[in-house]
């Protein structure tokens, strides 16, 4: 998925398939790390030309609405000085002409003002919409695409501050600060052209004043650019706090965390006051300051206006204009103040967005993707030499692991934690590329695979299946969005989930509510096995799917499980002893290497490390868990196994 990400600046190296050892996937994003301000600076201008270019031609037309408007805003002032210095003599005197044509002409310049504003603001509108929707999918779709490493380094709450308090902030400038930057503008371009034509001394005397107010709005933007990035920090860390408070709810309450959560909240909360404090005094003192250099101004003008006029070098009406044009002149910087306030929040929302769209995904995708061969016995996977860590610097998880998984098997990993059985699998499905070696299906390597192949061919159901709000039809259906009723019916009678499902209230078409709390344990799991028989892969990663369950549920679960392996690779991560029960083939994993390989039985009666490991969940489980026996499809024991670990050190059987 393209997401415009590409564009922008990233401190990041690229991510070139790895050959060698090198910094893994997992290593820090860059939306972490601090960046300099020119590089905060870089990515929000970037931002902003992505989403500004597919709308310029409608910005065009904005900008000539804006232009008319503001000359026909212009006129005014001169009509009063023409009916001041014109018509008001020619008043007295019986000739009402002049005054009527006048008022006509401003009445006109007024209507016309009126109109081209209601048009400006209505287009601004569309185009602002646009902005912000292009804002919101872009950078949603470039989270959705970042891989596994990611999103496990990155709090959420980080994510949705960004999703939204960024947004909103961006959303409000476009809605409400377009008309003020326009108008303010256009306004003092033309006001300043207009006020040199009619008296070049009292012109400069205005420009004279923009001195002091340059100085002020570079101090201002300055000043406002770090209040504001302070500002956006201090509303993600409230966002993070209380996104994670809400997802760990039963944690928090299970350890009375409530008091000591509100306590923190208290804290980032009044971190977020004393940053918005200093922005609003950054913002306060703008503003006083353009009022008392505008006040000033008028002072000037009139005092010397004045004298002018007792010289007999300016009209009363030109003065008239001039104080108007003045007056005018400083309402649009006082409204560019605003906007320049709200522009700053937006910026420090824009560079933050910037700096999350500017992380690269280290799983890129093909250049020119292949595709799985067609296959009599498809799923065979081998890992050449794969080495794999999780931290730079530290020590590998996998380091040059060999291994071969026959086609229509099921293999289970077992050993203790952070042996590396979960490494395997994330590196099977590819949420990580391995740093050093391959992993090839059916012959092809996984980085040539096109992502929406790869996740069709390879599928992994989680330990606790997760479901999202919607109708059970609808979760079944998450593989394959387009499948009719029929297909996801026969998907859930294949795993024998069409029983209760058709127990529910509304059947197929029962909202399952918030991560499936509607339905049991054992139901979500058999949901989940649905969604796998319907998108039917060529290898499928179980991540002991039955650890939660009671003992009805878990038979339940794997009388489904052995309907949806049939003829069906699996690899099979398995902490009890009864998940064994299913598995054609154990490898048992050390260190990051195979130590013991076969059958689930022979290994149990082989006195080694499988053994031992039975023998310590028997005595944690109690008697009523019976030691693994190799099942009725199991393969012969001897040369004909399912896996076969190569090793390269001779003296450890299977290890690598």
């Amino acid at each position: 998925m393209s997401t415009g990400a590409d564009h922008l600046p990233t401190d990041r190296p690229s991510t070139d398939r790895p050959t060698t050892d090198r910094p893994p996937a997992a290593d820090r994003p860059a939306a972490d790390r601090p960046p300099t301000d020119r590089l905060l600076t870089d990515r929000r201008n970037a931002l902003l030309r992505l989403l500004l270019r597919p709308h310029r031609h409608r910005l065009a037309v904005a900008v000539a609405l804006a232009v008319l408007e503001n000359l026909c805003g212009l006129a005014t002032p001169l009509l009063v000085a023409a009916a001041i210095d014109r018509g008001l003599p020619a008043a007295a005197d019986g000739r009402w002409g002049v005054l009527a044509g006048c008022a006509a002409a401003a009445l006109a310049a007024g209507q016309a003002t009126a109109t081209l504003k209601y048009g400006f603001l209505r287009y601004s509108g569309g185009i602002a919409q646009s902005l912000l929707f292009d804002l919101r999918r872009h950078t949603f779709g470039h989270v959705m695409a970042q891989p596994l490493a990611f999103h496990e380094a990155t709090p959420s709450g980080r994510v949705v501050a960004r999703l939204s308090g960024d947004v909103e902030a961006v959303e409000e400038v476009l809605e409400t600060g377009l008309d003020g930057l326009f108008s303010a503008l256009f306004s003092m371009v033309g006001i300043v052209a207009v006020m040199l034509w009619l008296d070049l001394p009292m012109a400069t005397a205005v420009i004279a004043f923009f001195v002091p107010l340059v100085l002020l709005t570079r101090w201002f933007r300055r000043g406002s650019r770090h209040a504001y990035r302070r500002t956006r920090a201090a509303t993600e860390e409230v966002v993070r706090h209380t996104s994670e408070a809400y997802n760990g709810i039963r944690a928090v309450q299970a350890f009375r965390r409530e008091a000591r959560n509100a306590a923190r909240l208290r804290e980032l909360d009044a971190g977020y006051a004393a940053a918005r404090l200093q922005s609003g005094r950054v913002s306060a003192l703008f503003s006083g300051g353009v009022k008392l250099i505008g006040n000033l101004s008028l002072a000037v003008l009139l005092a010397l206006g004045s004298v002018r006029i007792a010289q007999g070098r300016l009209e009363p009406g030109d003065l008239t204009a001039f104080l108007l044009y003045v007056h005018r002149l400083y309402d649009p910087i006082d409204e560019l103040a605003s906007f320049a306030n709200a522009f700053a929040a937006a910026s420090a929302g824009l560079e933050r967005i910037g700096a999350l769209l500017a992380e690269r995904a280290p799983l890129p995708e093909p250049g020119r993707p292949r595709a799985l061969p067609a296959a009599a016995a498809p799923g065979a996977v081998r890992f050449e030499r794969v080495r794999f860590g999780y931290a730079q610097g530290a020590p590998p998880v996998l380091a040059g692991l060999d291994l071969d998984l026959a086609p229509g098997r099921t293999v289970a990993l077992v050993g203790t934690t952070g042996a590396g059985k979960s490494t395997i699998a994330k590196l099977l499905a590819r949420f990580y590329d391995p740093t050093a070696g391959r992993i090839t299906l059916d012959g092809v390597d996984l980085r040539d695979l096109a992502d929406p192949e790869l996740r069709g061919a390879v599928s992994m159901v989680t330990q606790e299946a997760f479901l999202f709000s919607g109708s059970v039809a609808d979760n079944i259906a998450l593989g394959r969005p387009g499948a009719d009723r029929a297909q996801v019916r026969a998907a859930a009678e294949a795993v024998g989930a069409d029983a209760f499902i058709g127990r529910l209230p509304d059947g197929y078409d029962t909202d399952v509510h918030k991560r499936g709390a509607a339905l049991s344990a054992g139901q979500r799991q058999l949901i989940a096995l649905a969604r796998v028989m319907l998108t039917s892969p060529r290898v499928l990663i179980l991540d002991e799917a039955t650890s939660a369950m009671d003992t009805p549920t878990e038979r339940a679960v794997h009388d489904a499980l052995a309907r949806v392996l049939a003829g069906r690779s699996a690899l099979l991560i398995a902490h009890r002893l009864s998940t064994l029960a299913i598995a054609d083939r154990v490898l048992v994993i050390e260190g990051g290497a195979v130590v013991e390989d076969g059958p689930p039985g022979e290994l149990a009666d082989g006195g080694g490390r499988f053994a031992e490991l039975c023998a310590a969940w028997a005595a944690a489980t109690g008697p009523g868990e019976p030691p693994p026996a190799t099942p009725p499809t199991a393969a012969p024991t001897g040369p004909a196994r399912a896996v076969q670990a190569r090793t390269g050190n001779p003296q450890t059987k299977g290890s690598t």
